[in-house]
């Protein structure tokens, strides 16, 4: 193949960089099972043997493009925060780079998590890293809240971490939902915004102690 005679003039990170595009690509278009290393090796113009030489397995190759991705989803959603430290830059940033990298989302949340443990260990790790990061923006939402406000309740540790988990994994749902056509076009600001008008009415209410319970229905 001509791409590995010119692979020799490509710096070394470079040319992985191009194979890890050419298997985020394959693997989300075709899924793990389907894509091989030779569809691989052609999208990154090198050839199979230099596929092998610089990621030693398809297996590997899975896994370093699952880590490039998730490290990258993880990136864009604390660049985001640190604007204003705000759940609402955060949800901005996460929708923006899953409507942005559409392909490296699939990888995420569909492939990595239907082939076995190693890939979905990846992924939960990569969860479990913005879960943390929304239980800390919630909590200091809450803290905020309760200076300006004349009564309010204070929400417990256990509480702030299940709305974290609750709104991490609503975010997720809706990003399949923007991202396969049933959003009718809706752009990753309304999408941000469609949840954030969900969490933020439901966390003001409990904050002023009128959260749900059964005895109010009826």
């Amino acid at each position: 193949m001509g791409g590995a005679t010119g692979s020799k003039r490509v710096p070394r990170a470079v040319r992985e960089q191009q194979m890890l595009d050419a298997g985020v690509r394959a693997f989300a278009r075709s899924g793990y099972q389907n894509a091989s290393m030779d569809d691989i090796a052609e999208l990154a113009g090198v050839s199979k043997p230099l596929v092998y030489l610089y990621l030693n397995s398809k297996e590997e190759l899975f896994t370093a493009c699952i880590r490039r991705e998730a490290a990258a989803l993880v990136t864009a959603v604390r660049a985001a925060v640190e604007r204003d430290a705000q759940l609402w830059s955060g949800l901005s940033g996460f929708f923006a780079h899953a409507a942005e990298h559409p392909e490296g989302w699939t990888l995420l949340h569909v492939q990595a998590r239907t082939h076995g443990q190693p890939y979905a260990r990846e992924v939960a790790a990569m969860r479990a890293e913005i879960v943390e990061f929304v239980t800390q923006l919630i909590g200091a939402a809450a803290r905020e809240h309760a200076r300006g406000a004349a009564r309010a309740r204070t929400l417990a540790g256990t509480e702030v971490s299940g709305l974290a988990h609750a709104l991490v994994g609503a975010a997720e749902s809706l990003a399949d939902w923007a991202g396969d056509g049933r959003a009718g076009g809706h752009s990753a600001q309304e999408a941000a915004a469609t949840l954030m008008n969900f969490a933020w009415a439901g966390l003001g209410n409990l904050l002023q102690g009128t959260g749900w319970s059964p005895d109010r229905v009826g």
